[in-house]
C-alpha cells in the first residue's frame, strides 16, 4: 500500500514498514534564495525532538549503574539551585513532573523570540548558557504534583549527563547513540558552523509577504531541550536501534515506551513516557512518537508497533506535520 503526500508540504516525509518504503517525499527549498531543493539526505533542525535522544542517553547511564531514577538534582549538580527544589529526581525530570521553573512555559508563552530581547541568542552554545533564563525563578509547583511539559527539565538532564560522563552532552550522544545507530548525518551544530546539507529554517512574514530565516529566533546551538539536526533516514535508524534493543535493554525500552505521566485528556497528545509521547490504543499496542516545533521548524516521527510502521515528517517552514500525521493514521493504521 502506498500513500500520496500533499504537494504543498515543504520538507521531507519518509514512511517505512518492515524495510518497505511506503513514501519517500521531498518538497520545498533547503536554501530558498538560491532555490536549492530539499532532498532525501537534507539535514533538518528538529527542535524538541532532541529530548528523545537526551532521554536515551540518561537511560543508558542508569542501565550502566552510573545514575538512578531516584537520584536528585542536589546530589548530582554542583551549582547553586537557588529556589529549585534540590530533591527533584531524575525520573521527575524525564517525565515532566519536576515542577522546576521552565524558561519557556508553553502553557502561558507563545513568543519564543522574546527570550532573546535581553539575552542574545548567539550566546547559547552550551547547556550552562541557559541558566540565566531560569535559575532565579521559583518552582512552578511542588515536585511530582502533576505533569506539565517542561523545557528546563531536559536542560538539567543534559547537564546531569555532562556531569556524570565528563563530556559535553552532544559528544556523549554522538558516541553512545548516533554512532551506534550509524546516524552519521545527525548532530548538534552551531548556526555559524553548519556542515553541508543543512536546511535553513524559514519564517513567513505577512507584512512583507516574504520569508526570513530563524537564525535570530532560537539558540545558536542546540541544548538538552532540543536543536539536533537530523535526516529522515537517520530517524528511522534511531527507531530501529531502539526496537532492536541496540541502545537500551528490552526492559528499559518497555519503560521508555510506557505511560509514565499525563492524563490523556487530549487523545492526540496522549501521555508521556521517557522522552516520548504515547497515544493510547485500546485495540493494540500504544503508538509512540516524538515531536518538535520552533519558529520555522516542525518535526514529528511516530512508531506503530502493531504494524511495524515508522513515519518521519520534517519541515523547515514549520508546515503542519500533525494534520498530515492524522491522515497517515487514518489511511494506513
Amino acid at each position: 500500500m502506498r500513500i500520496a503526500m500533499d504537494k504543498d508540504f515543504r520538507g521531507n516525509t519518509y514512511i517505512i514498514q518492515n524495510e518497505d518504503v511506503l513514501l519517500n517525499y521531498s518538497g520545498g527549498f533547503a536554501d530558498l534564495a538560491n532555490e536549492i531543493p530539499n532532498t532525501l539526505n537534507t539535514r533538518f533542525a528538529s527542535a524538541s525532538m532532541g529530548k528523545t535522544f537526551v532521554a536515551v542517553g540518561i537511560l543508558q547511564l542508569i542501565e550502566a549503574g552510573k545514575l538512578r531514577f531516584e537520584d536528585t538534582l542536589g546530589t548530582i549538580l554542583d551549582i547553586d539551585l537557588k529556589s529549585i527544589d534540590p530533591d527533584v529526581t531524575v525520573k521527575q525530570l524525564l517525565n515532566h513532573t519536576s515542577g522546576v521553573p521552565d524558561y519557556f512555559d508553553e502553557s502561558i508563552m507563545d513568543d519564543y523570540e522574546a527570550l532573546w530581547t535581553d539575552f542574545p541568542n548567539y550566546r547559547i552554545r552550551h547547556n550552562k548558557d541557559m541558566l540565566p533564563l531560569f535559575i532565579d525563578k521559583p518552582m512552578m509547583y511542588p515536585k511530582g504534583e502533576k505533569f506539565q511539559y517542561n523545557n528546563t527539565g531536559y536542560i538539567l538532564l543534559a547537564m546531569i549527563m555532562e556531569k556524570i560522563s565528563g563530556m559535553d552532552f552532544d559528544i556523549y550522544l554522538k558516541q553512545n547513540v548516533f554512532d551506534k545507530c550509524s546516524m552519521h548525518d545527525t548532530g548538534y551544530y552551531a548556526f555559524d558552523r553548519l556542515p553541508a546539507r543543512c536546511a535553513n529554517s524559514y519564517i513567513y512574514c505577512p507584512e512583507t509577504e516574504d520569508f526570513r530565516s530563524n537564525i535570530y529566533s532560537v539558540g545558536a546551538k542546540g541544548t538538552g531541550d532540543g536543536g539536533a539536526f537530523v535526516t529522515v533516514e537517520d530517524i528511522v535508524k534511531f527507531w530501529n536501534a531502539l526496537i532492536r534493543h541496540e541502545l537500551l535493554s528490552e526492559k528499559m525500552v518497555s519503560q521508555m515506551f510506557s505511560k509514565q505521566s499525563g492524563d490523556g485528556k487530549d487523545p492526540e497528545e496522549g501521555y508521556y513516557g521517557f522522552g516520548v509521547w504515547i497515544i493510547d490504543n485500546p485495540e493494540g499496542q500504544d503508538y509512540v512518537y516524538m515531536q518538535g516545533c520552533d519558529y520555522g521548524v516542525s518535526a514529528l516521527s511516530e512508531y506503530n508497533p502493531n504494524n511495524g510502521m515508522i513515519t518521519v515528517m520534517l519541515s523547515n517552514y514549520g508546515d503542519n506535520v500533525w494534520s498530515r500525521m492524522r491522515k497517515v493514521r487514518k489511511e494506513l493504521y
